[in-house]
C-alpha cells in the first residue's frame, strides 16, 4: 500500500466503494449508504465524498461534511463514514484517508475534527483513540461524539 490517494467520489467509482466488503460483525457499526447519501442532499456544498485508491483499487471510502454555521458545534467538521475493505484493513488506509480529511479541515480554517460511533465490542473506538481522537460526550442514544484537535 504504497500508492495511496484520494480522490473525489466520482461515478467511475461509485460502484467500487459500494461494494466494499467489511469484516464480519462491522456492518452493524455503519450507517447504510443511504443514510450518508441523505445527509448530502441536506446541504451538498457541505459534503467532502472521497474514495481511497491503492493504484486503480477503490479499498476504501471516506465521507466528510463542513459546515461553519451547523447549529451543533459537533457536525461543523465532521467525518460521516469511514469504511475500509476487509482484505486492506490493519494498513493504514483508514488512517490515510482521516489524515486526508483533517488536512481539508485545517485548510477551510476548523481546528478540530469529530466523528460519531456506537462504543462496544467490535467497534471503531479504538481506531479513533489509536489516531488521536478523544471522546468529548455522548449523543441521546448513547453514541460517543469524539474530537481530533487540528
Amino acid at each position: 500500500m504504497t500508492d495511496l490517494r484520494l480522490e473525489e467520489l466520482s461515478a467511475a467509482t461509485a460502484a467500487a466503494a459500494n461494494s466494499l466488503t467489511l469484516k464480519p460483525g462491522q456492518e452493524q457499526f455503519v450507517q447504510p449508504t443511504s443514510y450518508a447519501q441523505a445527509e448530502s442532499d441536506v446541504k451538498p456544498s457541505a459534503s467532502w465524498p472521497r474514495v481511497v485508491l491503492d493504484g486503480d483499487e477503490v479499498v476504501g471510502l471516506i465521507i466528510g461534511s463542513f459546515d461553519a454555521d451547523n447549529a451543533q458545534e459537533e457536525l461543523r467538521s465532521c467525518i460521516w463514514r469511514v469504511n475500509v475493505a476487509a482484505n486492506a484493513q490493519g494498513r493504514g488506509v483508514g488512517r490515510f484517508a482521516v489524515h486526508g480529511l483533517a488536512e481539508e479541515a485545517r485548510k477551510r480554517g476548523f481546528e478540530r475534527l469529530t466523528v460519531v460511533y456506537e462504543p462496544g465490542a467490535g467497534s471503531p473506538a479504538a481506531f479513533f483513540e489509536a489516531i488521536g481522537f478523544r471522546v468529548i460526550g455522548e449523543t441521546q442514544y448513547g453514541d460517543h461524539f469524539a474530537a481530533l484537535t487540528l
